[in-house]
């Protein structure tokens, strides 16, 4: 579904943050320009009111000037039962406040009106709005106002004397001009949405593509093509270091695939040998009658074939578990010079019967391990060693610690590989001379083995040629620490 969708989660999330941001930035722009805006009409309505408050609201025991008719002191109040002012007019009212309302003519966009100590209106604008009231005195006998009232920005001014001055203007272009801005920020808060959106889906796509380029080849590679490999673009990236170890890991699976194709063939061709040999020696046995020295003859013959068969079988359950990382290794400190001079007299009869000179140069080298699958390797390589030096040849081992590892040697002076058979002098059922050493009966899984070995122990075993003749094989393993006595141990002669 598309919510499992990496992609999309990621694009939602960002989609949300984005938009998030973007609404907060354009709702706080939109705020701040309306409080400016109020601001610019509020302090409008201030600069209007101030030349108001001198004519319409002048300090307490103080007459406005009305001309020069006006300027005469004012009648004291009258006695008790002397004569009255004209009803309705307040004793204290100048002459120039005798109208309820005196319209003066209109100031622009601003409006205003007037009203008196008893709460009666003296002046109002032209352009007032209808039906404007006196507004609520405030608790303090001073104070200013401001106010909204419907579509109209008010400021109302009290004065100590009573009386009550308001200037208003409408909102109207202000409110107009701040939908437009609204609706701008709205389009561009949008627009920086979708873009925003559209370039993380692009890069997001961008990103894992890899991905699905991987899905691919592991869908193809699982149908059975293990030579497809992941284009990789980008190899600094995270997913394009990914697909760098993945090609790798593809590479090295094709190529344990073949291995292990390539071995199994060479396994079934090994085991049909010994196999063939026993169904043809029992079928012309059972063709007729045999004496008993034919019927020996036969037996000895399977007998032989079968324990072919039976090494090849134990050599390749061997190499199965050193594969399969169970094979029962010891891990004891032991002297290589010690167990190389054991398996040198193991295989001193095999170098009598040829002829052969073994020479040891062993001196202490003190590593830890399995002893045992150690002296195993040794043993191998001494054997090889004898078999393909020449008659009344020789062999020379030798062990030695060197910048902390320990090295052995084992070298002959017979023939040695040829160069194009070196780098596959390891491989399992490789021989260098197929028809030799099957006619000695041995597997081509010695050397495998060897290395197999060798490698669990965290070492490394490498074969070359001698200048003077031969092939030479070094196996390296890491010294551990411990006393040991070197000893330079006297040729094993034949």
């Amino acid at each position: 579904m598309i919510i499992h969708s990496i992609k999309w989660r990621l694009q939602a999330w960002h989609g949300f943050l984005l938009v998030c941001l973007v609404t907060g930035l354009m709702t706080g722009f939109y705020v701040f320009e309306r409080r400016a805006w109020l601001q610019a009409i509020d302090n409008n309505l201030q600069e209007a009111a101030t030349p108001l408050l001198p004519r319409f609201a002048p300090p307490a025991g103080r007459i406005p000037e009305r001309g020069p008719m006006d300027r005469r002191r004012r009648p004291p109040p009258p006695e008790e039962g002397g004569p009255r002012l004209p009803e309705g007019r307040p004793p204290d009212e100048p002459r120039g406040d005798r109208d309820a309302a005196r319209p003066l003519p209109e100031t622009g966009d601003v409006y205003f009106a007037a009203w008196g100590e008893n709460g009666h209106q003296i002046a109002i604008s032209s352009n007032a709005p209808a039906g404007l009231e006196l507004p609520p005195a405030p608790a303090s006998p001073q104070g200013r106002q401001l106010r909204t009232r419907g579509l109209n920005r008010e400021l109302v001014q009290f004065v100590p004397a009573g009386r009550c001055i308001l200037v208003g203007t409408s909102m109207q272009p202000a409110l107009a001009e701040l939908h437009r801005l609204g609706v701008a920020l709205a389009v561009i808060g949008a627009a920086i949405v979708i873009t925003g959106l559209a370039v993380g889906w692009w890069l997001a796509t961008r990103a894992l593509r890899p991905i699905a380029d991987i899905s691919q080849a592991a869908r193809e590679i699982a149908e059975g093509d293990l030579s497809k490999r992941i284009n990789a673009s980008e190899t600094e990236s995270e997913l394009g270091q990914l697909t760098a170890v993945l090609n790798s890991t593809f590479a090295r699976l094709e190529t344990a695939f073949a291995q292990q194709q390539q071995f199994t063939s060479d396994a079934a061709h090994e085991l049909r040998t010994p196999v063939s040999v026993i169904l043809t020696q029992i079928q012309s046995t059972l063709n007729k009658e045999r004496s008993p020295a034919e019927y020996c003859e036969t037996l000895e013959a399977c007998q032989r074939a079968a324990q072919r068969m039976r090494r090849l079988i134990e050599s390749l359950l061997e190499l199965a578990r050193f594969d399969a990382g169970a094979a029962q290794l010891k891990q004891l400190p032991f002297d290589l010079a010690t167990v190389a001079g054991d398996c040198a007299e193991l295989v001193q009869p095999l170098a009598h019967e040829r002829g052969v000179m073994i020479f040891s140069e062993l001196s202490a080298a003190n590593c830890q391990g399995d002893p045992e699958r150690v002296g195993q390797v040794i043993t191998n390589l001494l054997t090889n060693a004898v078999n393909y030096s020449r008659n009344g040849g020789e062999v020379w081992i030798r062990a030695k610690a060197n910048n902390g590892q320990v090295e052995l040697c084992v070298a002959d002076n017979g023939p040695g590989i040829p160069a194009e058979h070196l780098p596959k002098i390891f491989d399992r059922f490789y021989r260098v001379d197929a028809a030799r050493t099957a006619a000695q009966g041995r597997t081509g899984l010695g050397l495998a083995i060897c290395k197999a070995i060798v490698a669990a122990h965290s070492g490394s075993i490498v074969a070359t040629n001698r200048s003077g003749g031969g092939a030479e094989f070094t196996v390296r393993l890491p010294e551990s620490g411990g006393g040991g006595i070197g000893t330079r141990l006297p040729p094993v002669n034949p």
